[in-house]
């Protein structure tokens, strides 16, 4: 009888984390309908609402991260590293993986412990320019190490790397002018304007939000309309500022926005935090952007992600501190150079990595037990 393959997928904590395992579990379903895969996450976190929203099981183990402040938290943090490394090694016991994919995380570090001292093959994905510290520690015994940019050797045992860029929506891809048109229509807006759109996450970014406001609040352009994703979190006050302000009617605020797609296609320019999964859209959609990094991210990721893409002409950045004086001065002078557009999507376009789920697969089928 032939065996169906198991495959352990762990990680999460943010949408950057998870979204991607979906990518690949799918990627995986696409190649063997048969195999089964079960997700190892944070308990309490969101993978363990995403993740069965996809269609796949999911178990919670108690592993937490390190508070950067002061906190009783961290004295737990030993109790609960020990739990979770008891439920990680029964679970690997009893499901008995063929493989183990880690994308990250806190919470993958006991699975993929585990699973290497049990001498199951692993392999990571590190969706970042600047590694993190779990996938540093156990990139160091895994069979590959699948990443989306160069010169990873500083944080992997370099024959290990791979690279296959960061896994996306399967409905990511470069928009056509007839795309655009569509989109224009779909949104309600004006096809006669350059489009500007401004995301800051799901939950939003006060920064962002603060800088689209006092240029909203100063400014009426008659050439210039914008989709402003402001975040959940801030909901309730960009709606107020928006009801009030007399200058917003070339404003479409979202609190959240489904179809990225609609947004991203009818775009001009796009600004946007520089989460690894942001960027590797953006690159597949070869869309100009302006990034304006997170400085609340561990060891400052962001800004690396951002930076390899400024070194190569391919995106401009603006830091989170200088965000609210100089970034919509910035994307004003930037969306009415039409040449300079045209550059940054050429140079961004040259990141696209489109087929990443498919080549991890194919890293996974390489290395997984026989």
């Amino acid at each position: 009888m032939a065996h169906n393959s198991k495959y352990i997928i762990s990680g999460g904590g943010t949408g950057g984390h998870i979204f991607p395992a979906i990518s690949i579990a799918d990627a995986l379903k696409e190649k063997e309908p048969e195999c089964s895969i079960l997700f190892v996450g944070a308990a309490g976190k969101m993978e363990m609402e995403k993740v069965p929203a996809a269609g796949y099981e999911i178990k919670g183990i108690p592993v937490t991260g390190l508070q950067r402040k002061l906190s009783l938290e961290n004295l737990k943090l030993p109790f609960k590293l020990a739990k979770s490394m008891a439920m990680a090694k029964k679970t690997i016991r009893d499901f008995r993986p063929d493989a183990v994919i880690g994308v990250g995380g806190y919470a993958s570090a006991p699975t993929l412990w585990c699973a290497q001292r049990a001498g199951i093959p692993t392999i990571i994905q590190e969706q970042n320019s600047y590694a993190g510290l779990t996938n540093r520690i156990v990139g160091k015994k895994a069979k590959a190490i699948c990443v989306a940019y160069q010169d990873m050797e500083r944080f992997f045992p370099g024959g290990n790397i791979i690279m296959t860029g960061n896994p996306v929506r399967s409905s990511i891809r470069k928009y056509t002018d007839e795309d655009k048109a569509k989109a224009i229509g779909k949104l309600g807006l004006d096809p006669s304007k350059k489009t500007l759109f401004v995301v800051g996450g799901s939950l939003g970014s006060r920064t962002l939000n603060e800088s689209v406001k006092k240029w909203i609040a100063n400014a009426c352009p008659d050439e210039i309309q914008l989709i402003w994703q402001y975040g959940r979190y801030y909901k309730a006050e960009c709606e107020k500022f928006l009801s009030e302000n007399e200058n917003s009617g070339f404003v479409k605020g979202h609190d959240f926005i489904k179809d990225m797609d609609s947004a991203y296609a009818a775009s001009d320019l796009i600004i946007s935090r520089a989460g690894a999964g942001t960027i590797s859209e953006l690159a597949i959609a070869g869309k100009a952007v302006i990034f304006v990094p997170s400085p609340n991210v561990t060891e400052d990721h962001q800004t690396h992600n951002a930076m390899a893409l400024c070194k190569k002409d391919a995106a401009l950045m603006v830091s989170d501190l200088e965000a609210p004086e100089k970034l919509m001065d910035t994307a004003m002078k930037l969306i009415a150079n039409k040449n300079r557009l045209a550059e940054l999507e050429n140079n961004i376009s040259i990141f696209a990595m489109p087929r990443a789920a498919e080549k991890i697969v194919e890293q996974i089928e390489i290395f997984k037990r026989k």
